[in-house]
């Protein structure tokens, strides 16, 4: 199952993170997501569990717990969606007309 952690400490590490949920369960992966510029944590991420059951009881009991003062959140990732070919949201392509007088005049 795949895990997505937020609200996370900048400080929070791969290794950090995969030592909260390794009491649970065998964690198949576990990472901080990073700002490509910078390289600093964006503040969220996700760990993987091989067993659903262990990975269920790590999120009801990690949602809402407490890490550097932070108050974390912790729920089964949802599967990522798919982008429009234009690179931005909503997949469609839009135009933009005015209609005043001035673009009626020319």
């Amino acid at each position: 199952m795949n895990i997505y952690v937020s609200n996370l400490s900048f400080n929070v590490t791969d290794d950090d993170l995969e030592g909260f949920f390794a009491e649970y369960g065998e964690v198949s992966s576990a990472r901080v997501i990073t700002d490509k510029f910078t390289g600093k944590s964006r503040g969220f991420g996700f760990v993987e569990m091989a067993d659903d059951e262990a990975a269920r009881k790590a999120i009801a009991e990690l949602d809402g717990g407490r890490v550097e003062g932070r108050e974390i959140k912790v729920a089964e990732a949802r599967p990522r969606e798919e982008r429009g070919s234009n690179g931005g949201g909503g997949g469609e392509k839009r135009s933009f007309s005015r209609n005043n007088s001035y673009n009626n005049r020319y």
